[in-house]
């Protein structure tokens, strides 16, 4: 785990910190954590390259033939024998 070292806080943001960590009951460090953790940046969107290589990576993973399965008659088997219906 890192570790980080942040200076020059306004003094009016710690104290909140502070207030909202011993409402919590918890230390201050956890607070900050959580906040940190909440407040994550969103992940860096794939490149067209990337999304490319990881959709061949998930097409290997499917078996051959499993794209060719047609639906239609298991749906109606399932309605057939009442799956599905509200009673």
């Amino acid at each position: 785990m890192g570790q980080v070292l942040i200076r020059n806080l306004d003094d009016g943001l710690l104290e909140d910190f502070r207030r909202a960590a011993k409402d919590g009951g918890r230390s201050l460090e956890a607070e900050l954590r959580d906040a940190l953790q909440r407040s994550r940046p969103v992940p860096k969107r794939m490149s067209k390259e990337e999304l490319v290589a990881l959709s061949r990576r998930m097409r290997a993973l499917t078996p051959p033939g499993a794209g060719e399965v047609d639906s239609t008659e298991i749906i109606r088997e399932a309605r057939d024998r009442g799956y599905g219906a509200s009673e």
